[in-house]
């Protein structure tokens, strides 16, 4: 089996009613799922920290692994609209973010094919949980500043 740098090693675990789960296990500094630890992404495949979500502080990751993705819809975020589908952990199917599919805006496109991650739904590296969570938004929004 061939492993992306950066990985350490896979693991299968036993999911219910799907057979067998392949997880990617991360090496070195990581974000995680704050439900059951399932790694998401290397810490120096951030592109971006100045990302809002419906519950705070978001990042945008070139790249994200163990996750699925839900149905593909139009959100009018502050930056324009967007195709986006949400990203659930593999393991647990919490809801930890969304991957841009396409941006409107040309400005706006080099999000195509990034990811968001909710700072409030992942641990950090240290394993540290971001608790600040304001009052949802209706919509959530994708301010930057690259």
């Amino acid at each position: 089996m061939m492993l992306l740098p950066g990985l350490l090693s896979a693991e299968f675990c036993k999911g219910e009613d799907m057979g067998r789960l392949f997880l990617v296990s991360l090496e070195g500094n990581f974000y995680s799922c704050k439900h059951c630890q399932t790694h998401f992404a290397l810490a120096h495949d951030i592109i971006s920290k100045s990302f809002q979500s419906r519950h705070g502080k978001a990042y945008l990751f070139d790249k994200v692994v163990n996750v699925t993705v839900g149905e593909k819809e139009e959100r009018n975020l502050i930056t324009g609209v967007h195709t986006v589908v949400d990203i659930f952990c593999v393991a647990c199917g919490s809801i930890v973010g969304w991957k841009y599919e396409s941006a409107c805006e040309k400005s706006q496109q080099y999000k195509e094919g990034k990811f968001i991650l909710e700072r409030f739904k992942v641990l950090g590296p240290d394993g540290s949980l971001y608790m600040e969570a304001p009052e949802p938004n209706a919509v959530g929004s994708d301010v930057d500043d690259v």
